[in-house]
């Protein structure tokens, strides 16, 4: 069987983020890509201009097309800046009972543009984190959903992604790669146990959709048939080598995008 991966998310007219890469990272790691779009963004390396929300009975039945016809072995779930479109999408996982899910807090675009509306919030909190495998913020947007100060080390990573395990997903991944210091280091906070997962700190501007690449990433490992923490272990060893070879393309002259197919090019 072709493994198959599933992104709903916002597009990116500039290619670097969102759906696009997302498709881009499905591709690279040999995973059917199908997408599902949640919203419009005219969007370069420089930041967001505009958004134009997708109508939610439109995202439920873009939903209903891909799973009533292909074999989605996982799914990721980026940018969802609208209430309903969050509710559309919970009862789209519940109808097709899918439960590899890999939820990316998209809320903060690396521009600093903000990509989830704020009565969102709750509404994603309370529909979506819950039927998560995997919940993966970076430490501005673990901040945000807890309300809290920024984690400044991996005591307070770990004593976050504990507070939000609580709200119901299976796994969360804090993501280190805004903090500081020599290594990049995640975390993977299970239940019953904490995974470390360092890597040398890339020295790049081109860091454009790097949580959309780790996400998709992950949930190309669990298509492909991956226990977690082989799939999230695999997606950082990806996303490293995409950063440490993000400098060899010129796009853009703002943040550019990583080096998706950086194997290949």
């Amino acid at each position: 069987m072709t493994p198959i991966a599933l992104t709903i998310a916002g597009s990116d007219s500039g290619g670097g983020a969102g759906i696009q890469a997302d498709l881009k990272t499905f591709s690279a790691l040999g995973v059917y890509g199908a997408s599902v779009v949640t919203a419009l963004t005219a969007q370069n390396t420089k930041g967001v201009s505009a958004i134009h929300d997708v109508p939610a009975q439109f995202v439920a039945a873009q939903m209903d097309a891909v799973f009533s016809d292909l074999d989605v072995g996982a799914v990721k779930i980026g940018m969802v800046s609208q209430r309903v479109v969050i509710e559309a999408i919970a009862a789209g996982l519940e109808r097709w009972r899918q439960d590899k899910i890999v939820l990316d807090p998209v809320m903060i675009a690396a521009s600093g543009d903000k990509l989830l509306a704020a009565d969102a919030i709750e509404t994603l909190k309370r529909a979506l984190i819950p039927r998560a495998l995997v919940l993966t913020p970076n430490l501005p947007e673990a901040a945000a959903l807890l309300d809290a100060p920024i984690a400044r080390n991996e005591s307070e990573m770990r004593e976050q992604g504990e507070r939000l395990l609580a709200l119901g997903p299976r796994a969360v991944l804090v993501k280190g790669g805004h903090g500081s210091g020599a290594e990049s280091v995640d975390l993977l906070i299970e239940p019953s146990a904490v995974v470390r997962l360092a890597a040398d700190r890339i020295a790049t501007e081109n860091t454009h959709g790097t949580g959309c690449t780790l996400s998709s990433a992950i949930a190309a490992g669990l298509a492909k048939g991956l226990g977690l923490t082989e799939a999230v272990g695999a997606a950082k060893t990806y996303v490293t080598e995409a950063l440490a070879a993000a400098n060899r393309i010129k796009i853009g002259s703002g943040h550019g995008p990583t080096h998706h197919f950086h194997a290949w090019w």
